[in-house]
């Protein structure tokens, strides 16, 4: 089942995808799927990231090949960072190079989880069953900040619009074995599969949880396969003007363009 969240005729709402209609549903889909019987073609509809998220956890160093391609040893356990809900847009809208930093901005393809009921302190084997679903997600870095300017990575991941999140909330599919792609204006730069993930998405949820409590509509961004632009030699940083896609098998693919921040200091 594929959940949106979309925009139509000024009204915020959510729905299910059944081939070119948006079914729409009451409430908030973690309430339960309540449909009221109102149809919309999906061309008329505006899709909004498919979740608007009380936070946003994200985890670094989770593929094998990225550990290694960016010289690191093997996370003894998830290493957690949080980036700003406020950075958090949909498909379709601009990823903004902002003023401060706008040279080494990267991207990175994630999948990410969506929590679906309250979680805390749950064990791996029941972790799956909190979670309503999965969408394409980009944990798009400024890596100056990132690496060479702070001794922390908040800044650095949480500019406005570095969340993008999409197309949908799927909520069938084998999230631990998934192939996962980014293309730059149409040229692959990350290929791979979850199955390639240090942790998996139940031992992830589990950690989290026991961390803090994970509420309906927490996201989870799982990590991001090798590839990323800072690793490459040379490097390669977005751009204004480029078109940056993430598809995920059993998913589909999140698109955004990327703009210079048109505000002056």
């Amino acid at each position: 089942m594929k959940i949106v969240r979309f925009e139509a005729k000024g009204q915020t709402g959510y729905g299910i995808i059944e081939g070119q209609t948006v079914k729409t549903i009451s409430g908030l889909p973690w309430d339960g799927i309540n449909l009221t019987g109102n149809e919309l073609p999906l061309a008329s509809v505006k899709l909004l990231a498919p979740v608007h998220p009380p936070d946003v956890f994200a985890i670094g160093l989770n593929y094998k090949a990225h550990a290694d391609e960016s010289g690191f040893k093997y996370p003894a356990a998830p290493v957690i960072f949080l980036k700003a809900t406020s950075s958090v847009i949909g498909p379709g809208e601009s990823i903004i190079l902002p003023n401060m930093a706008p040279d080494e901005v990267d991207y990175e393809a994630e999948l990410a989880i969506v929590i679906g009921k309250t979680c805390k302190n749950v064990r791996e084997e029941d972790a799956l069953s909190y979670v309503l679903g999965y969408t394409c997600g980009n944990d798009v870095s400024a890596r100056d900040c990132q690496l060479k300017q702070d001794t922390q990575w908040a800044r650095g991941k949480s500019f406005d619009t570095f969340c993008p999140l999409g197309p949908w909330i799927e909520t069938d599919m084998d999230p631990d074995n998934a192939a996962i792609s980014l293309k730059l204006n149409g040229e692959t730069m990350q290929s791979s599969n979850t199955n390639d993930m240090i942790f998996s998405c139940s031992q992830l949820v589990s950690y989290c949880s026991r961390v803090a409590t994970l509420r309906p509509g927490t996201v989870i961004m799982t990590g991001t396969p090798s590839g990323v632009g800072f690793s490459r030699k040379p490097p390669v940083f977005m751009k204004p003007g480029d078109t940056v896609e993430v598809i995920i098998d059993g998913i589909g693919t999140l698109s955004n363009p990327v703009s210079a921040d048109s505000l002056s200091m």
